[in-house]
């Protein structure tokens, strides 16, 4: 019988969403505050379907209330948290959640023009105030969720909203305005004159509890271009990375199967467009293991996963999927294994005890690597919603 292929559902929908929290250690998505004051989960600073459904509407999201929203096909905030698998992986299963707060454009009624400073750091502080509203009512741990924008008042905005959950700035900072092609251009002056060194250094001096960090740091056509010495993913330049970084949870997008296992094991998270069920061997030459952060393996079960061979590697999966427990089932013997290799491997700076104190529940620790869904599945075409009228 020929497999059939498989084909993502729409970027930051409920399914595209709950795939990803299935597969993988958790889901990062793109929110926005709607005319009416609420959340949407949604990339685009503009409606995105056809041009020929807007019918004079506003292009411009942030000029849509929501229900108008939601009737075209994109998913509420309050509904997507509602949902009972979402609620069970998110809040139960120490599933992470990464909230990317969008910006509306300078020129829209809510942009705040393009030197509005003070208006751009209150209305990233609102959506961090409705997402953090949101959240406490559910219950969803503060461990497992992270705020981050691109933003350059991202620390201010935290301040304002008072958020008890993890921060950071996006660096370099994309405006939200231009196209693909402009906004590169202002990035890179950006990434040439920030070296990883000077990465990590940035985002301890602002407070961020992550550091959310761009692949081109690590990949070959790329990592050569800031100033000062490059990181990398094996030998000297992966000596170097844990040097610097010492533990600070690293979050990297987007990552492509190809170096997929070299960034986990380096320690980091890694951001997927690709969720594929049936990816399960990565061009690397390894299995790909989609749990590391809740179904955390061991030293020896790594390297008996990196025995397997292509011809028997599925079957290698499914015996250790079956016999590893989820972070939030394993004893205290296992988990201050699973520490004290980390912290050896990575160089944390917590000891085992205040981390075995700290995560003593589903959650795993905030420094331990995770494979994220971008926008759930991954990012799909435009428009996202092909809507059409009836």
């Amino acid at each position: 019988m020929e497999a059939v292929e498989w084909i993502p559902a729409p970027e930051n929908t409920l399914e595209s969403l709950k795939h990803g929290l299935r597969m993988f250690d958790g889901v990062e998505f793109d929110v926005r505050i709607t005319a009416d004051d609420r959340l949407i989960i949604h990339h685009d600073r503009t409606v995105s379907i056809p041009p020929t459904e807007l019918k004079g509407r506003s292009k411009w999201l942030e000029e849509w209330n929501l229900d108008d929203l939601v009737d075209l096909g994109f998913l509420s905030f309050d509904a997507f948290l509602d949902d009972p698998d979402v609620l069970r992986f998110w809040r139960d299963e120490g599933k992470m959640g990464c909230v990317e707060i969008k910006r509306p454009h300078p020129m829209c009624r809510t942009g705040g023009g393009f030197l509005g400073k003070r208006h751009h750091i209150r209305h990233v502080a609102r959506a961090m105030e409705l997402a953090e509203a949101a959240l406490d009512d559910r219950e969803i741990p503060h461990h497992n969720t992270v705020f981050y924008a691109f933003h350059r008042g991202m620390p201010a905005s935290a301040e304002v909203s008072k958020t008890k959950r993890p921060w950071a700035a996006l660096i370099p900072y994309i405006p939200p305005y231009g196209n693909r092609t402009t906004q590169r251009m202002q990035v890179f002056p950006q990434f040439i004159t920030t070296p990883f060194r000077r990465l990590v250094n940035r985002h301890q001096a602002q407070g961020s509890s992550m550091l959310p960090c761009a692949m081109e740091y690590f990949q070959a056509s790329t990592r050569h271009l800031p100033v000062g010495r490059h990181v990398g993913l094996t030998g000297a330049g992966l000596e170097r990375l844990t040097r610097v970084r010492k533990g600070m949870p690293t979050y990297v997008w987007p990552t492509k199967p190809a170096v997929e296992h070299d960034l986990v094991r380096a320690g980091m998270s890694a951001l997927t467009d690709h969720a594929d069920p049936e990816l399960t061997w990565l061009p690397s030459g390894h299995a790909r293991w989609r749990q590391p952060g809740v179904r955390p393996l061991l030293d020896g079960e790594w390297t008996r996963l990196g025995n397997a061979t292509q011809e028997d590697h599925r079957a290698q999966l499914a015996e250790l999927e079956s016999e590893t427990p989820l972070w939030s089932e394993c004893d205290r013997s296992r988990r201050t294994e699973l520490l004290t290799q980390w912290r050896k491997r990575w160089r944390w700076e917590p000891t085992v005890e205040d981390l075995l104190g700290q995560y003593d529940g589903a959650t795993p620790p905030a420094f331990a690597p995770r494979m994220i869904g971008h926008r759930g599945s991954g990012k799909t075409s435009r428009p996202v919603l092909n809507v059409q009228s009836t």
